[in-house]
């Protein structure tokens, strides 16, 4: 049976902030009830370990995130959550002592891309507050995010962006060491005991009105990670944040079948020839990574 490295499951597609690199979704707001998680989950048991709370959405604004990571537990799966961190303060009471949460993955360059988040100073000391506290209670991971570098300039943007928040950081776990002297971008690394920070460059998300590019590429969509939106929907990858490769829905339809049709194995199957298949695929920019 084939086995995902991870399956994402949208929560929610409700999101607190606007941010500049992140295009709004034009779904109808939901949040996921618990027994369409409940079902998910079942569906889902043989094909992993590993879910991440993650496509569009601020996970910690679902009221209910506590019992879908008891739930989770009670299933068997480790729970990794990508977060932008504001409501961290309000929602760790959620989250802290929770067995299923393996890991917290915080988008530090949310900040960089919100002109109404003022104090830059409170927004990661209260992230760097939870890791510590998260380190010291529990073994979940922390992982600080800030891919926000540009490409052709990534050296100079990385300091005028990002120079706050790693002194903070550098401060806040008394590092000997300048971040930005060690960081490599697509690599993390270790600051504090379960605690690491990577840099990456930003992508464009998948757009049908980007310009088509050859078509050749790779990608572990339906290979390594699947998605479900928040209404149930089954898409390839964490990047198809409106359901455009709608491959059918888990509500309606077994999920063992939506990832054995022919359009989820032609996609698989053309990738292994580094031929994107769907029109999306081929107007991703995350793609030319691989």
């Amino acid at each position: 049976m084939k086995k995902y490295k991870k399956i994402y499951i949208e929560i929610t597609n409700v999101c607190n902030l606007s941010c500049r690199f992140c295009p709004q979704t034009v779904r109808q707001p939901e949040f996921m009830k618990l027994e369409i998680f409940k079902n998910i989950l079942e569906q889902i048991k043989p094909y992993t370990d590993y879910i991440y709370f993650h496509v569009k959405g601020e996970p910690l604004l679902h009221p209910e995130i506590d019992k879908f990571l008891d739930l989770s537990y009670e299933k068997g799966f480790k729970v990794n959550v990508t977060t932008n961190g504001t409501l961290i303060n309000k929602a760790k009471d959620k989250l802290l002592l929770k067995s299923a949460l393996r890991q917290v993955n915080f988008s530090l360059h949310s900040f960089d891309g919100n002109d109404g988040l003022d104090n830059k100073d409170e927004y990661i000391n209260n992230i760097i507050s939870f890791a510590k506290e998260a380190v010291d209670k529990t073994n979940i991971l922390i992982s600080l995010r800030l891919w926000n570098l540009d490409m052709d300039n990534a050296t100079n943007l990385q300091r005028k962006r990002n120079s706050q928040i790693l002194e903070i950081i550098e401060k806040s776990f008394n590092l000997d060491y300048k971040i930005e002297e060690k960081v490599i971008p697509s690599r993390g690394i270790k600051i504090a005991d379960r605690v690491y920070l990577n840099q990456d460059y930003e992508f464009k998300w998948p757009d049908l009105k980007e310009i088509e590019d050859t078509g050749k590429g790779f990608c572990h969509g339906l290979r390594n990670q699947v998605g479900i939106l928040v209404d149930g929907t089954v898409v390839p990858c964490c990047l198809d944040g409106e359901g455009i490769i709608n491959l059918g829905n888990i509500s309606k339809t077994l999920f063992s079948d939506i990832i054995e049709s022919n359009r989820a194995k032609s996609i698989v199957n053309g990738f292994s020839r580094r031929e994107a298949i769907e029109e999306l695929c081929r107007k991703c920019g995350y793609m030319k990574r691989f």
